[in-house]
């Protein structure tokens, strides 16, 4: 809010919150993780997508990920990938703010610097993963110092990490040219300069993969992200590099119903909502992995045509146990048999958004993760290198296996939608699996059920999880559908009856996701806000 009240526009805003939000909750996002943004700036009319998600280093051993880990990515060193989100909110910045990288930057390194109270939230988490922080001694020193973790209320300090944000002031303030020229400085400062060696050898100190070759080398790629068609509206997302095809493929399969017919969150809605999602998880599984080295046929998958075929297979009276991919045109997929698995749904590793609209009509909406818990922080510098290789695969063939330069496919996507080339929404949301699942209902209680925007985010929800998890071990669990509480019992056992395996959520669960969201209503002359009360999410106006 600060940034905007000085003229700043919703980038420089963005990011800004980004940054300070990775020294708030860093249990879900690191300040050197991933962070997929989406831009909209409305003289062009265009979203640009900031692909801030790293690559495998070119010394990534699979055999020895292998070794170590047997079917899934071993926890630790071994899987870091390059950090994105700093060269991402630097090109975030140059490309489409007005401010320098130290007005930015200058909220999360007071928070690090100076402290805050510890929250309930946090520390819950914390507590929860004592044993697996206190493995790592940069880890233990900050976050649970003389082996306890701090209560309530005390002040939690980043020191460390204060002092590497200052770092790349400090280069911004010692760099002479223009405004680019300076932001260029602190992009080189992180992946070419003494940050960058200290990274590279303390991987080379603890048997990691990350050289300094691998960091200078980085830059953020910068693209239009896809985009499909929902009646009027146009979604928008990253690339197939993350799951947001998911969104789009359900919403093109779900469009050629009419859900006016249909009664908002009763048996044969839920049911409609959960196969079309079901169909595109599959998809995801079998075909969805970095464009780089992946074919992945997105054209296809997002085509009316091939969406009428998977409606085709949606039963509307019973629920298949798992969901097969659907047959393309141009390709088959063979993978191996996922394993099922039993029990509750497991959280996922966490994350967040942000999202800002700007009295001019611009939009920034990004999705900034990475936890600190299963992976050592650099000593004495307070980061943790993204963990992200731990969403890649090792099974040889799959659309989402290791290879040095390839990206993992990222659970984080953030979303906007535009009408006319003009924003209508800015959406996302925490939550690994659930977070399509918990946008794309949102999105069709506001469009679809004609909800104000909050009401359609507090509104209960389902997730669906009958393909294989995005984390390590990848289980499926067969027929599972989640279910908030305070969608009504009767409703529970006709989802039952479809052939359901029911779980049953508390009434607002975190699982669920936390969605925020900006709704521009032209007709009003308003932009509407709405933040979910299943987690520590806020909206805020000027």
């Amino acid at each position: 809010m600060r940034v905007l009240d000085r003229g700043g526009n919703a980038v420089d805003a963005g990011v800004t919150a980004a940054m300070a939000l990775s020294i708030l909750q860093p249990d879900v996002v690191s300040f050197a993780g991933v962070a997929p943004t989406l831009v909209y700036m409305r003289d062009t009319g265009r979203v640009t997508s900031l692909e801030g998600l790293g690559y495998w280093p070119a010394a990534t051993d699979v055999g020895k990920l292998r070794a170590i880990g047997g079917a899934t990515i071993p926890e630790g060193i071994l899987q870091q990938v390059i950090p994105a989100a700093p060269a991402t909110h630097i090109e975030a910045l140059r490309r489409f703010g007005t401010i320098s990288f130290e007005e930015a930057v200058t909220p999360a390194f007071e928070l690090a610097r100076d402290g805050f109270y510890m929250y309930p939230v946090l520390r819950d988490v914390l507590e929860q993963h004592a044993a697996d922080i206190d493995r790592y001694p940069e880890n233990a020193a900050v976050f649970r110092p003389g082996g306890t973790t701090l209560p309530v209320g005390a002040r939690l300090r980043q020191t460390n990490l204060a002092k590497t944000l200052w770092r790349l002031v400090e280069a911004e303030r010692a760099a002479t040219g223009d405004r680019a020229s300076r932001l260029r400085a602190v992009h080189d400062c992180f992946y070419k300069g003494p940050i960058a060696r200290d990274i590279a050898n303390f991987h080379e100190r603890l048997g990691g993969f990350m050289r300094l070759e691998d960091l200078a080398d980085f830059e953020v790629p910068v693209s239009s992200g896809i985009s499909s068609s929902y009646h009027n509206l146009q979604i928008h997302s990253c690339d197939v590099w993350c799951q947001g095809i998911v969104l789009h493929e359900a919403l093109k399969i779900l469009e050629g119903f009419d859900l006016s017919q249909y009664r908002h969150n009763q048996p044969a809605y839920l049911h409609l909502i959960a196969q079309a999602l079901e169909l595109a998880f599959a998809d995801r599984e079998a075909y969805v992995g970095d464009p780089k080295f992946v074919d992945v046929p997105t054209e296809e998958l997002l085509s009316e045509e091939y969406a009428a075929r998977q409606r085709m297979r949606i039963d509307p009276r019973r629920a298949p146990r798992a969901a097969a991919p659907g047959l393309l045109r141009s390709r088959s997929q063979r993978l191996n048999q996922p394993t099922a698995g039993s029990g509750p749904v497991p959280p996922p590793p966490d994350t967040i958004y942000a999202c800002v609209v700007d009295k001019f009509g611009n939009a920034y909406s990004a999705t900034p993760s990475d936890t600190m818990y299963n992976t050592p922080m650099i000593d004495g510098m307070g980061l943790a290198i993204s963990p992200r290789g731990m969403q890649s695969r090792l099974e040889e063939g799959h659309p989402c296996s290791v290879a040095p330069g390839k990206r993992p496919r990222l659970t984080p996507t953030p979303a906007i939608a535009l009408e006319n080339k003009r924003l209508r929404l800015v959406w996302g949301t925490p939550g690994g699996d659930i977070q399509c699942q918990a946008m794309l209902q949102a999105l069709l209680n506001i469009v679809q059920f004609k909800m104000p925007i909050q009401r359609a985010i507090e509104s209960p929800r389902i997730g669906t999880y009958g393909y294989p998890s995005s984390f390590p071990p990848n289980h499926v669990l067969l027929g599972r559908l989640c279910i908030e509480s305070r969608i009504p019992e009767k409703i529970r056992r006709a989802m039952q009856a479809y052939g359901y395996d029911v779980e049953v959520w508390p009434e607002a669960s975190w699982l669920a996701g936390s969605v925020c969201a900006i709704w521009n209503d032209w007709d009003q002359g308003l932009l509407n806000a709405g933040a979910d009360p299943r987690r520590g999410a806020y909206a805020m106006a000027w």
